[in-house]
């Protein structure tokens, strides 16, 4: 009887706070609502004063994101680790977020290349413009690879390299679980498991005020569209980039998540925090703290996946990335009169996901990668200029894919592994 009366008070208290949370993540989606209509009304008038005041708001928040990210990154994959390391379940976790990170980044290369053969861009005809690319030209696709092994531990860290950093952080995180547990073990965790909560304070701290940003973002992209009109060959380009990655945000990976018993519209809403913040910031890496807090906080997904999975699908699932850079990729070469053969793309197909998967969630990081990436191929990369102006909306829309696939990889890995991971106080150091 006793246990039966805490049961039902138990069900009452969860039920109470379940409501709470979706009164507030409907007060959430209010504010950011009219925050974007703000500023898109103040983005619209064009005023010079005040374009350079949201300019400035967007920047002072772009910057704090950058501040929490890195060291989000790395003391979420240390801690996971750490806890985990020495134990099977390290490898469960890892193993179904590579599998679905693969899966969804192949079938975003495979939307994209059926687009590209049914929509069959034409060549562009326009001037050189290597002049504006000239300094990127000496950058070579090993580079890239290179700059992921630190040659000290502070760089990474400096840079923003995520990959360095996501390095430094798993060797450590590694070190910690596989070391003699003595006082000074157990002492250390404790430290770095503080710094962690008190990141996570922090970032909600800056959740209360994020509309304010929204509002700016909103503003500045409005203003910053006027433009020209994307037309002709490069229209075509265009319509390919964004299709394919809508296609993969509303029909793929919902599919993906309803193959695994889960309801794509709950996943959605509790994420959608994130995916405003990736859409605006236009880097999956600085929106890794609000995916963190929107994947805990909305959707309550066990914090050793969130904090283990996230962290390492900012880093390697890249969908929309996928997508650019196979389709860039064809309609350089075209243009510059490689004979694009069905083996040709399949080719490509396959080393697109590969660059993908070692790109940097940071802005432009995979107009950068794949300029690189054709310019060690020795392709002409003139048209790169051309596609720089529309390159601001292509990477608003794939971060924003980038971020749903790995919201959805957290939730399938979380769906496939409960029950089978141990209880949280197992983990707790």
């Amino acid at each position: 009887m006793l246990n039966s009366s805490s049961e039902r008070v138990a069900n009452a208290t969860r039920s109470s706070l379940d409501e709470n949370v979706k009164r507030k993540n409907i007060r959430t989606v209010i504010a950011w609502f009219f925050s974007m209509l703000i500023g898109g009304f103040l983005g619209y008038l064009q005023v010079p004063e005040i374009t350079q005041l949201l300019n400035f708001i967007a920047t002072v928040f772009t910057r704090l994101f950058q501040f929490v990210a890195v060291p989000v990154i790395a003391l979420a994959v240390i801690t996971t680790l750490a806890s985990l390391g020495a134990r099977k379940e390290t490898g469960r976790i890892f193993a179904h977020t590579v599998f679905y990170t693969l899966t969804t980044t192949l079938s975003a290369a495979l939307v994209a290349l059926f687009l590209y053969i049914a929509i069959a861009p034409e060549n562009v005809v326009t001037a050189s413009q290597a002049g504006v690319l000239e300094k990127y030209k000496a950058l070579s696709y090993y580079d890239h690879f290179l700059s992921v092994i630190p040659n000290n531990i502070l760089q990474p860290f400096v840079s923003g390299n995520v990959l360095s950093v996501l390095l430094i952080a798993a060797a450590v995180g590694l070190a910690l679980a596989f070391m003699p547990k003595t006082e000074n073990h157990d002492a250390l965790v404790r430290v770095i498991w503080g710094l962690q909560e008190l990141l996570f304070t922090l970032i909600r701290a800056l959740l209360t005020i994020l509309p304010v940003g929204i509002l700016a973002f909103t503003g500045q992209l409005v203003a910053d569209i006027g433009g020209g009109v994307i037309v002709g060959a490069l229209g075509q380009y265009t319509t390919v980039v964004i299709a394919g990655n809508l296609l993969q945000f509303f029909v793929v990976i919902p599919l993906f998540l309803l193959v695994r018993g889960l309801n794509p519209v709950t996943i959605a809403r509790g994420m959608f925090p994130a995916l405003a913040v990736a859409l605006f910031s236009k880097s999956s890496a600085g929106t890794l703290p609000v995916t963190l807090a929107s994947a805990e906080d909305n959707l309550h997904l066990d914090p050793r996946v969130t904090r283990f999975v996230l962290p390492i699908c900012t880093t390697i699932n890249m969908n929309g990335c996928a997508a650019f850079i196979l389709v860039t990729s064809l309609f350089l070469m075209q243009n510059a009169g490689i004979v694009l053969s069905p083996g040709t793309m399949v080719v490509w197909l396959f080393v697109a996901v590969i660059a993908a998967v070692g790109n940097a969630g940071v802005p432009m990081g995979c107009y950068f990668l794949t300029l690189s990436l054709m310019s060690s191929m020795n392709v002409p990369v003139d048209l790169m200029g051309v596609i720089l102006p529309i390159y601001a909306i292509i990477d608003m829309i794939e971060t924003c894919v980038n971020v749903w696939s790995d919201s959805s990889v957290c939730a399938m890995t979380n769906n496939d592994l409960k029950g089978k991971l141990p209880p949280l106080a197992e983990s707790a150091v």
